[in-house]
């Protein structure tokens, strides 16, 4: 099992200054032990207010990467772009001095991206500092989906990065060919946070924590992981 610890908040505000506190801390800590810090982002709403805030405080930018979690094969300004996402809310202000290693590059597919993408994480700071990770309805994190094309391989490689090409669903949406940190990448980490929003994905994580599978229910396999030192914030 990970290295597993709860934190709930009364409120998405409560949550985003502990998160922001978290990432603060980490980071500098890196730059203390290491001489640079690497943090690991993930899209979505949830982690968007802390970006916007650590984005304005002082925290040697200068010496810190930021990297993507996973993100769509996508161009950069499309609208589903995590990268976008990441540039518009962590990367301004004083954390526009930051490094930026992003997962999508000119190759056609992101199994044929594969293994340029796992070159650029290869040079990478390991272990990261903070990976941020969020969670579906369905149960996947980061773009481990349930019985996606490349599940399989995520969970088992040595690798960091890997290729995934999900079933379409109401939560993949239209864009299924995805890269993705794979276990091994997700468990390089110091500290990785999982944060979830509202009692249905509670209810999810809950299930995610009993006996099964880890190809139907993804997440379950990091909460497997006897490496990874995850903590897990939820909020209403």
């Amino acid at each position: 099992m990970a290295q597993l610890t709860e934190r709930n908040f009364n409120s998405k505000d409560e949550m985003t200054a502990a998160l922001a506190e978290l990432l603060q801390a980490g980071l500098s800590q890196g730059i203390e032990q290491d001489g640079e810090a690497v943090l690991l982002v993930s899209g979505g709403s949830s982690p968007a207010p802390a970006y916007r805030y650590l984005s304005g405080v002082e925290l040697g930018w200068d010496k810190i990467t930021v990297a993507m979690v996973d993100e769509r094969w996508v161009e950069p300004e499309h609208e589903k772009s995590n990268e976008a996402f990441i540039k518009s809310t962590l990367l301004q202000d004083k954390a526009a001095n930051a490094r930026f290693v992003t997962m999508k590059n000119a190759t056609v597919s992101a199994e044929e991206g594969a293994d340029l993408c796992e070159s650029a994480y290869a040079a990478l700071k390991k272990p990261f500092d903070v990976t941020i990770l969020g969670m579906g309805p369905d149960g996947h994190t980061a773009s481990l989906f349930p019985n996606a094309k490349g599940l399989e391989h995520a969970l088992t490689t040595t690798n960091t990065v890997c290729a995934i090409n999900a079933h379409q669903s109401e939560v993949t949406g239209e864009i299924t060919e995805r890269m993705s940190l794979s276990l091994a990448g997700i468990a390089n980490s110091k500290a990785a946070v999982l944060l979830i929003s509202g009692d249905e994905k509670k209810a999810v994580y809950e299930a995610a924590k009993q006996p099964g599978s880890e190809y139907e229910v993804p997440l379950r396999a990091v909460l497997n992981h006897p490496d990874i030192n995850l903590t897990v914030f939820w909020c209403p």
